[in-house]
This record gives C-alpha cells, sequence and structure tokens, in this order.
C-alpha cells in the first residue's frame, strides 16, 4: 500500500520561507508532495497575462531550486485544479492537502469547491494566509463592516492587528515520490510560459527571481534608499523606489518578512510601510466586493459617457500620444514589462480623462503587459484613478502630463531613455516639443507628425471635456 501523503499545492506563494502551508506540511511528519498546477480552465478564473507568465516560468525556477535544495521535487501539470488536483490526492493516498488561500472572487468559489470535493474523500484540507499582513474579513469598521476608504483602514489594520513573525523555511523535507496512478508530471518547460517566436520578452530586465532576489533586494533597499522613498519616490528618474512588488506578486517574499524587517521608526519607513497598506487594502476591497476588476465600484460612474476611440487606444498602447511622459512609459512598459507607480498614475489619468476611454481597457493592458500583474492592486488603482473607486480620486483631478513630467522627470533623463527621438532636445522643453522653436526641433533633429507625434489631444481641450462629462453624470 502506498504511503499516506501530504500534498502541498503551490499558487501565488512561490518561496520556502514563511511559508505556513510548507511549515505544516512538513511538521506532519508525513512525506511531502509538492506541485503547481497552471490553470487557465476553471470557470471563473482569470488567465494570467503574457508578461506575468513570462515573470512566473522565473519564480517557478528559483522555487524549484530551492525546494531540490531541500530534497524534493516541484511537480507541475497543467489544465483544471478542480479535476487534477483530486486525481493527485487519491493517487497519492494524500490525508492532509496544504495551500495558501486566494482572495479572488472566482478563487474563493474554487477553493471552496475544492475543500468539499476533497474531504468527502476523506483529505483534510488546511488553508493558510501566506500573503497579507491580515485577512480581509479581520480588519472592520467600528460598526463592524468593511472599510470603502484607505486611510482608516490602515490605521485599523495597525491598531487591531498585530502581524505575526515570519516563519523560517524547512532545513529539510521528507519527500514523497510522484505516485504512478497519477496524471502525468510535466517538466516546467512544457509549461510554455515563456514566449519565443517571437520572443518578446527578450529585453526584459533581469528580474533576480526567487526569495533569495527578494531579500537581496529589500535589503539593498532598506540600507540604501529607504532613508529618501518619501521624497524620492515619485522621481521617475531615479532607482528611488523597492522594485518589490513582482516579488509580491508571485509570493517570493511576503508581507510579513518586509513589514518586520523594517524599523518602523526609520526614516522613511512610515511612507514605505503605508504602500503595503495600499496592497492590503485593494485585497480587502476585493474579497468584499470581488467584481471590483471589471464593475464600477461606484455605481454613478455606470452612466459615464465613455468613448469608443479605437485609434486613440491604440496610440495610447503604443506610447504615440504626442505626450513625452506619457509615451515613455507606456514604451517602457512595453519593453521591459514594469511601470514606475507614477508614471502608472499619469498614463491611466490620460486615458480615462484626456481620451476618455474606460478604466477597463487600461486594466486589461496592464494585467497582459505587466510582469507585476496583480488582481487586486491593479483593479483597485485603475478604479482609484478613474474617480470611481474606493477613496478614489476626485474626477476633477486630472494629471497634467507637461508639467508631471516637469516635476518628476526635470531633466528629461526619463522622457530621453524610452522615447530616443526626443533626445537631443534641451530639458525646457522635452516633455512639450509641440511648442520648441522650429530651429531647436531642426538641430535636435525632431519633426513634428513625422518622426514625433503631434499631441492626438489639447490638455486644455481634453480637461474641460472631462469635467463637462463628469458635471453631467452628477447633475
Amino acid at each position: 500500500m502506498p504511503q499516506p501523503t501530504a500534498l502541498v499545492w503551490f499558487r501565488n506563494d512561490l518561496r520556502v520561507s514563511d511559508h505556513p502551508a510548507l511549515a505544516a506540511a512538513a511538521a506532519s511528519g508525513l512525506p511531502v508532495l509538492c506541485l503547481y498546477i497552471l490553470d487557465d480552465e476553471s470557470l471563473g478564473l482569470r488567465s494570467l497575462g503574457g508578461a506575468s507568465r513570462w515573470r512566473l516560468d522565473r519564480a517557478l525556477a528559483a522555487l524549484e531550486g530551492e525546494l531540490a535544495r531541500r530534497g524534493v521535487t516541484l511537480h507541475f501539470l497543467r489544465g483544471a485544479a478542480e479535476k487534477l488536483l483530486p486525481e493527485v490526492a487519491a493517487a497519492a493516498q494524500a490525508t492532509r492537502l496544504f495551500w495558501s488561500r486566494r482572495y479572488g472572487g472566482g478563487e474563493v468559489a474554487s477553493d471552496t469547491r475544492l475543500k468539499q470535493a476533497l474531504r468527502d474523500r476523506g483529505c483534510e484540507v488546511h488553508s493558510f494566509n501566506a500573503s497579507l499582513l491580515a485577512e480581509p474579513w479581520q480588519v472592520t469598521s467600528k460598526s463592524g463592516g468593511s472599510f470603502k476608504v484607505y486611510t482608516p483602514f490602515w490605521r485599523a489594520l495597525r491598531e487591531q492587528i498585530e502581524p505575526l513573525p515570519p516563519l523560517p523555511a524547512p532545513e529539510r523535507l521528507n519527500a514523497a515520490a510522484w505516485p504512478a496512478a497519477a496524471p502525468p508530471a510535466l517538466r516546467r518547460e512544457a509549461l510554455a510560459l515563456a514566449p519565443t517566436r517571437p520572443n518578446w520578452a527578450a529585453g526584459f530586465p533581469d528580474p533576480e527571481a526567487g526569495e533569495a532576489g527578494a531579500r537581496a533586494r529589500l535589503g539593498a533597499f532598506l540600507e540604501t534608499r529607504l532613508k529618501t522613498y518619501a521624497s524620492g519616490r515619485d522621481r521617475l528618474d531615479r532607482d528611488a523606489t523597492s522594485r518589490l512588488s513582482a516579488h509580491l506578486r508571485f509570493g517570493e517574499i511576503s508581507p510579513r518578512q518586509i513589514f518586520a524587517a523594517t524599523a518602523p521608526d526609520a526614516a522613511g519607513a512610515d511612507k514605505f510601510l503605508s504602500e503595503l497598506g495600499w496592497r492590503e487594502f485593494s485585497y480587502h476591497l476585493l474579497f468584499h466586493f470581488p467584481d471590483l476588476g471589471w464593475r464600477n465600484f461606484n455605481p454613478r460612474f455606470d452612466g459615464f459617457p465613455f468613448a469608443r476611440d479605437d485609434a486613440a487606444l491604440e496610440a495610447w498602447r503604443c506610447g504615440r500620444t504626442g505626450y513625452p511622459l506619457v509615451d515613455a512609459a507606456m514604451r517602457e512598459l512595453w519593453t521591459t514589462g514594469q511601470m514606475h507607480n507614477r508614471a502608472r498614475m499619469i498614463v491611466a489619468s490620460f486615458l480615462t480623462k484626456h481620451l476618455l476611454i474606460d478604466w477597463r481597457e487600461g486594466e486589461k493592458w496592464f494585467w497582459d503587459t505587466l510582469v507585476d500583474a496583480d488582481e487586486a492592486n491593479n483593479a483597485a488603482s485603475w478604479q482609484w484613478v478613474a474617480g470611481c473607486g474606493a477613496d478614489a480620486a476626485p474626477y476633477f483631478r486630472i494629471f497634467n502630463p507637461v508639467l508631471q513630467g516637469e516635476k518628476f522627470d526635470p531633466d528629461g533623463a526619463y522622457a530621453r531613455r524610452f522615447c530616443p527621438e526626443l533626445a537631443r532636445l534641451p530639458a525646457s522643453h522635452i516633455h512639450k516639443p509641440w511648442t520648441a522653436p522650429p530651429a531647436m526641433l531642426a538641430a535636435a533633429g525632431v519633426r513634428l507628425g513625422e518622426n514625433w507625434p503631434r499631441p492626438i489631444v489639447d490638455h486644455d481641450f481634453a480637461r474641460r471635456r472631462a469635467l463637462d462629462a463628469f458635471a453631467a453624470l452628477t447633475a
């Protein structure tokens, strides 16, 4: 008879340290079987975008190595988890199954069905919080309900919840063999997560994926950039942020680990930790409002006169709007899979307010092109900028892309990096080339309407149009 096993199902928790499910499986005394399922089939689950799949491949490769060093193999399957997981559990004589919780509406529903199906077969299912400082249902308002505004939410979390200390990684695991009766396990390469023909990710920077890379990045940030984070985090021309978002997205590091490593009284710590707070708030919203990714949080916006302008949408996607800061950001996204947070706000404002295009179009583009695309953060942040979300920026807050560039990229280094057509323009006109004297344009080799587009919309006109649309909505 096969020996009973403990099955660990990895999802968005691709690490071995501070991993409650893995720790509990190790403590069970049973041989451990580790599994990842690429699920593009289950009802209600959103398939990963292309850039996220590329980044996932790197994260899984790093996790393979971490587990191998502890004596176990990470096995891979592809298909509907609700079908495959019970089959593996039965074939492996798994008496206990361990996983980290997910919080999207479809994810919660799928996990609930799986729990019941597995328990009906006599398998104990143990789920854990590995992704958040606090569970979405733990942080409550004075009336006992959920929060819709960030600041009181973050204050309540800090007052009500003391995050658990991070768990150490298990030193050695007792490995279970892949059961012969289970669906055949795949090699990671067979998941075909990385693009090949063409390899559009060839120019993406090395992500230093995995928890070792995440720890190194966190340590370097805390040592060298935390103290200037509050004042420098919005500068597009500087490396002033933590760049931990993709590590968090794939669970290569936990928020508990970040929280524990950050001295609360250090300069910059409060602002840095508040960014973790926004992530927590986004998951709080997603759990309580599972349609956050496709429905206006504020139903008043259901009647907003969004435009259908495919040409303008394509110009925005391709970085051909004529506004250097917007175009630099969109080209950064396309060529690196990343985008600075300040730039994300600016391009989202431009799409929804200058072009009056539905925020859902932007959310879908970010989902496909960001290596750190996160269901909660992406939806909550797009709705926040568009003005229809929780704790939303007022709709009349419309970023001026020229002024934003002059403030956060004052010398034009960011614009020149991603818009080399403008590299020879002086800083005085780098963010508004259409205002440069003809002689200056000629000296810089800039030909408006030829090698650099004229603005697709005038800022003052766009601002008035957006405000009129908002006024009509609220009348």
